[in-house]
């Protein structure tokens, strides 16, 4: 495959749809923050150790990994962007479900969420092109594409920031309504976006069917190798069973949907970034549901066994 066709191709995705994108990861997010208190915060500043490796994991070794896979494996420009982009962003959306499906600690699970969120408002914009630019493909691409970091930053914050603070601020005034809210909005929201991220592929299915075969075996080697770092450093911090689960989903669960956002408004969709992406957002699904029903049977026979 010639490096120029992939990276010139652009995914097709108007400005409606756009729009749409936007509203429907600003109501994922809602509908995570609904579920989150004060008093989750509260909890785990008294034992501060699980947020702290977490994050790090998100926001540095993951990228920190990326960048080594991306020097051994040499994908195309877009393709090697598209890596860091979605390394960049933070936990994915349905990170607390699959978590609390594999008997982690949800509470955990639901506070990384929320501060990979604050924290993404910057580090996602920071680490992508912090990253992008130490690899001269990629290099090349971000100084052609010349994106303003606090326009990004701008962006993220409506997206993820603003709807983080509405969603605690009513759970903290209104727990008995945002509890109902929480349940339907989260998943309601969440299977409409996943709707979204399907049809963008749809739209652009002659390239999707050329190029997935490409971009798959990269995708998958990411995702495994996401997940080994978040279970790796928690394991090497002497975490317990239920912290090293939800850390590893943490890390291997991606949003892509915000990486995908950010490809459209500020790349124009380039093919390999959004190729990748967009698939990323369907893999880490089935990933995260097989290594989360694995967790869950295993935990199964040892209560078995005990009893």
């Amino acid at each position: 495959m010639s490096d120029s066709i992939l990276d010139s191709i652009h995914i097709n995705f108007d400005s409606q749809s756009l729009w749409v994108l936007n509203s429907a990861l600003a109501l994922v997010m809602f509908g995570i923050a609904l579920d989150i208190s004060i008093s989750d915060f509260k909890k785990l500043a008294k034992n501060p150790k699980p947020i702290f490796i977490g994050a790090f994991s998100q926001f540095f070794m993951l990228p920190l990994v990326t960048f080594l896979l991306v020097l051994i494996i040499k994908p195309i420009p877009s393709v090697a962007l598209g890596m860091f982009m979605v390394a960049a962003c933070p936990g994915g959306n349905i990170s607390n479900f699959i978590t609390h499906f594999s008997n982690g600690n949800s509470a955990l699970s639901v506070c990384l969420t929320a501060i990979a969120t604050l924290l993404a408002v910057f580090l996602t914009p920071y680490n992508l092109n912090f990253w992008g630019s130490l690899y001269s493909p990629t290099a090349v691409l971000l100084k052609q594409v010349a994106i303003e970091p606090l326009d990004m930053v701008k962006l993220v914050f409506l997206l993820l920031g603003i709807p983080l603070f509405l969603g605690v601020l009513i759970n903290h005034y209104k727990p008995i309504f945002a509890k109902k809210s929480a349940y339907i909005l989260k998943y309601v929201s969440l299977v409409f976006f996943i709707i979204l991220i399907f049809l963008a592929l749809y739209k652009n299915i002659d390239i999707f069917l050329n190029y997935i075969l490409y971009v798959f075996w990269i995708v998958v080697i990411h995702n495994i190798i996401a997940f080994a770092t978040g279970f790796s450093l928690a394991k090497a911090f002497g975490l317990s069973v239920e912290n090293t689960k939800a850390i590893t989903i943490e890390t291997g669960i991606q949003n892509s949907g915000l990486g995908l956002l950010l490809i459209f408004t500020f790349f124009n969709g380039l093919g390999g970034m959004a190729l990748l992406t967009a698939f990323w957002g369907i893999w880490h699904l089935i990933s995260g549901l097989v290594l989360a029903n694995l967790w869950r049977n295993k935990n199964n026979m040892i209560k078995r066994k005990l009893t």
